[in-house]
């Protein structure tokens, strides 16, 4: 079966070498053939006249049996070949040397002997065969003379029977079977040469399929590259190249699906930790209240009730930074991208946060410059990234400690940089800050109030304003928070 390109193109090979091989087979017989009557015809261009000199052939349109038989005779001795038919002026045979019932026309055209008679011909000049209704051969032709006008023509096939067929020819032709034999040889060593050189061609891009199919079957990291040697030279390599460059690209998607999916199994976990801690407090001093209500005095029902409800809010915050996540990573939030004041947005942002600041020691600064461009950008999503810093701030920085929230400018970009010299974050923990549910507290209980979102929430505002943000820290020297914001330019 025909199933691999390498069989299709040794098979398209056969066949052209085989049709090129019979086209060359007929074209040299043809050669030959004609070669073979152009020699004969013009090596006996005059004999038919010759013959008409030497015998009376027709005398007052009557044929002469004596002469001719005579002539049939000696022909018949000196070359077999030679075939001898006598015509009347219209072409009508006559009298014929050939063996009787070979003869398949009763007449032969004259416009052939016409035109060879009246010379600077091209030979061969082929006429009618009468043993062959559809063949012509070449000829000598000579006008016989007669008292009143023309007697008729003698006309002289060349070449008889035994030439009719190529095969003939071959077979008793030394000349002709060497060069069909070395014409054989040489197709065959065309044929395979062919191959070879395929299957050489062929070579890389059967191992471009086995890589293909191994990548198919086994997955892309577990296969193989194809083998590259510099740059690509050809469509293979090229095509070699790309296949590898797409496997690779593939590599990196399955195991960012991996992480992600780890990631995910992790979230869920941790959400699932982080809704059933404050149900399940809430639910309890909620029973508590419902089952000892008659029996518990008013300080510890007033208690009990304060606990319960803290716990009700920070379900409610966890369920609301949830949303808010799944709403920034979904294609429904839409920027409303303006320009505005971004010191007066962070002046706000600390007035906010001031009495809370206060409440726990803790001083807030801000510092900037006069004459700071606007920014541009959806100043809700920015008020956000500047709340859930500085609560982060708070969260870790020790009574007496500070908050520093400064601004400075280039052409292009407004720099925020929100810095506390609280505990600072270890070096192994710094990568990982961004990430969802990521807590510093080993103990996810020891985190109550943060579910590890807020972070994840800035990095996302930031991402769908085209930025990035970047923290540095020192361990018991304090963290700070970089971002940039594009400035705004009135065209």
């Amino acid at each position: 079966m025909l199933n691999t390109l390498y069989r299709k193109i040794a098979a398209l090979l056969f066949a052209l070498v085989l049709l090129m091989g019979v086209a060359f087979f007929l074209l040299v017989g043809y050669s030959a053939d004609m070669y073979q009557q152009e020699v004969a015809q013009k090596l006996n261009t005059e004999l038919a006249r010759h013959i008409v000199e030497d015998e009376s052939l027709l005398t007052d349109h009557r044929v002469n049996d004596g002469a001719l038989k005579g002539l049939f005779h000696n022909l018949m001795v000196i070359n077999p070949s030679i075939e001898l038919y006598l015509l009347d002026p219209a072409g009508k045979i006559l009298a014929f040397s050939a063996p009787p019932g070979h003869v398949k026309r009763e007449s032969v055209s004259l416009a052939p002997v016409r035109r060879f008679l009246g010379g600077e011909n091209d030979y061969p000049l082929l006429g009618d065969d009468p043993r062959a209704e559809n063949r012509n051969k070449a000829f000598s032709a000579a006008l016989i003379p007669g008292a009143n006008g023309p007697e008729g023509y003698l006309y002289v096939i060349l070449g008889g029977e035994a030439y009719d067929s190529v095969t003939d020819r071959i077979k008793d032709s030394y000349i002709l079977r060497f060069t069909t034999g070395i014409l054989l040889v040489g197709l065959t060593l065309a044929l395979l040469a062919g191959l070879g050189g395929f299957a050489l061609l062929t070579r890389r891009l059967r191992l471009l399929s086995g890589v293909m199919l191994g990548f198919r079957q086994q997955g892309a990291s577990k296969v193989k590259r194809y083998p590259l040697v510099g740059v690509a030279k050809d469509e293979i390599d090229q095509l070699g190249e790309s296949f590898n460059l797409m496997a690779e690209r593939i590599d990196r998607q399955v195991e960012a699906l991996q992480q992600t999916d780890a990631k995910r199994r992790e979230m869920v976990a941790n959400v699932s930790h982080d809704l059933r801690t404050p149900l399940t407090s809430l639910h309890g001093y909620l029973e508590t209240l419902l089952l000892k209500d008659a029996t518990l005095t008013a300080e510890e029902r007033r208690r009990y009730l304060e606990i319960a409800n803290s716990q009700s809010r920070q379900l409610a915050q966890l369920v609301a930074e949830l949303f808010e996540l799944a709403k920034l990573d979904s294609c429904e939030t839409l920027l409303s991208i303006e320009a505005f004041s971004l010191a007066e947005l962070v002046q706000d942002a600390a007035q906010k946060f001031q009495l809370d600041a206060e409440a726990r020691g803790i001083r807030i600064v801000t510092e900037y410059g006069e004459d700071l461009p606007f920014a541009y950008g959806d100043i809700g999503l920015m008020q956000r990234v500047l709340d859930n810093l500085i609560e982060n701030a708070l969260r870790y920085t020790p009574a007496g400690g500070h908050i520093t929230l400064s601004l400075s400018a280039n052409p292009d970009k407004i720099t925020v940089k929100v810095a506390d010299d609280g505990h600072g974050i270890p070096a192994d923990d710094l990568p990982h800050i961004f990430d969802r549910f990521y807590r510093l507290e080993k103990s996810r209980a020891a985190g109550a109030g943060n579910a590890g979102l807020g972070l994840a929430i800035v990095k996302r505002i930031l991402e769908l304003h085209g930025s990035s943000i970047f923290a540095a820290s020192q361990p018991r020297q304090g963290t700070t928070f970089t971002f940039q914001l594009a400035a705004y330019h009135n065209t």
